[in-house]
């Protein structure tokens, strides 16, 4: 009965009681902020499950058996309690410093090695003066010894340092993050990854391994900065003897017919004297860029022979020559009924396009000026744009476009060459001749518009029962 009467034990019933309130404020506090994703529950947790639990436990032995400091056991506790409330604090300032930071402040920019750098230097620091106030000791001359020995390592790798500590100062900086499209030292990529030590850029055809010293230390690019469309600039040269407002036009309209381009950006294309131009090509992201001007300078070749330009100063085109309209002419003299006086009259007017994979040959809403006979290659007829669009039929050799050219109608669909196109151009004048000369040539044109009439409408309503 004495040892209950004893201090002892009014000080294990109040330390378990204020320990079991605590446990349970703290456990309903968690719950809490684990329902609404809040950074702040892990740090509460951590001090529900162990510092609470060893803070009793020391609190216990040094008021309530009243344990001398000198005891080994005591000493034992107080050294787990310290290094479990370092932990604790460490714990609390991240969250509070970097698990809330706002995207764009300095607190969102520092990378995880700073803070992993900065919570080892704190955890040594701590330890050591936890080591000397519970069991006395000297920690001071370790720390002059590490010193020392951090000094001469440092003068012995100075050269190696120097390059982690450039490429830590450019990672604190970030002039770039992961995703972005850099220029840099002969590469030109997306970032993959980024560490103390170097930057990796995926250039397409393998990953470039670019230190971070060498960054730090050398000029660069990053193509993602500022947000939003990416231009690049694609420089070609014609002949002196063709117009300049004229190639200006036509390099600007292919420039924004391509299916890269980004309608946030404005194309633009000038003319830089001697023949040479420079036009602006807008994609949605560097990784466009490549394939955008691949293709823009393959649509550019048809282009400029269709119009007669000279592409760097050659306007020879072997679709051109005599024998081959005239072997298009045969090709096509059965579909037009054509005999030798009609093949003749095609003869003086008709001429040979080729038209690029993906061009548009005829665009919906526009009235054809000519009948354009499919000769060689494919294309497909769509109605609609982009996600929306369907595909109304297949246009193979033998097949013809531009037919409401007759009827002076628009277009109620989209012609795109679905491979390298080649086809014979009838203008309306020269058909209107053959239709005079052939009635029956116009009634059979006249069922092929009707019939190319029926599948687009039935193709529409197949896209608005899609959009439902």
């Amino acid at each position: 009965m004495s040892d209950l009467a004893g201090d002892w034990v009014w000080w294990a019933v109040g330390i378990a009681a204020a320990g079991a309130i605590l446990l349970v404020v703290l456990t309903e506090i968690v719950n809490a902020l684990q329902r609404r994703g809040h950074p702040g529950a892990k740090p509460l947790r951590f001090l529900r499950t162990w510092v609470l639990p060893v803070a009793g436990l020391f609190a216990l032995l040094a008021f309530g058996l009243r344990s001398p400091e000198e005891h080994v056991w005591t000493r034992i506790v107080a050294t787990v309690l310290g290094f479990l409330v370092i932990l604790l604090v460490l714990s609390a300032f991240n969250v509070a410093l970097f698990s809330t930071a706002k995207e764009g402040t300095w607190r969102e920019r520092i990378p995880s090695i700073f803070v992993e750098l900065a919570r080892l230097v704190l955890v040594v620091v701590g330890l050591g003066l936890l080591l000397q106030w519970v069991w006395g000791a000297d920690v001071g001359g370790l720390i002059t010894a590490l010193g020392v020995t951090s000094i001469v390592i440092g003068l012995a790798l100075q050269n190696a340092v120097g390059g982690v500590i450039s490429g830590l100062l450019l990672l604190f900086e970030q002039p770039f993050k992961i995703g972005d499209w850099l220029d840099a030292q002969g590469a030109q990529g997306r970032v993959v990854e980024v560490n103390w030590r170097a930057v990796h850029i995926d250039t397409g055809s393998g990953i470039q391994i670019v230190p971070n010293a060498t960054l730090s230390g050398a000029t660069f690019r990053n193509l993602s900065r500022p947000a939003g469309s990416h231009q690049t600039v694609v420089e070609v040269a014609f002949s002196t003897d063709d117009p300049p407002n004229e190639v200006v036009g036509l390099l600007t309209q292919l420039a924004e017919a391509l299916p890269m381009h980004d309608d946030r950006g404005r194309v633009s294309a000038e003319y830089r004297g001697a023949a040479k131009y420079a036009v602006t090509l807008v994609t949605a992201s560097p990784a466009l860029a490549d394939s955008a001007r691949s293709l823009y300078l393959s649509w550019l070749w048809y282009a400029a022979r269709r119009r007669g330009f000279a592409l760097d100063g050659d306007d020879s085109d072997p679709v051109a020559e005599p024998a081959a309209v005239e072997a298009a002419i045969a090709a096509i003299a059965t579909t037009l009924r054509a005999g030798e006086d009609e093949r003749a009259l095609l003869a003086q007017g008709a001429r040979l396009e080729r038209w690029g994979l993906g061009e548009t040959v005829q665009p919906e809403g526009v009235v054809p000026d000519a009948v354009r006979f499919v000769i060689a290659g494919s294309a497909r007829t769509v109605v609609g744009a982009g996600a929306a669009a369907v595909e109304v039929d297949r246009i193979e050799p033998g097949d013809y476009v531009g037919q409401t050219a007759l009827t002076r109608e628009r277009a109620s669909a989209t012609v795109i060459a679905s491979s390298p196109l080649t086809v014979l151009v009838v203008p309306l004048a020269t058909l209107n001749e053959l239709i005079g000369a052939n009635p029956r040539l116009a009634q059979e044109l006249g069922r092929a518009i009707e019939a190319k009439r029926a599948r687009v409408v039935a193709a529409q309503q197949q896209a608005r029962i899609r959009t439902r």
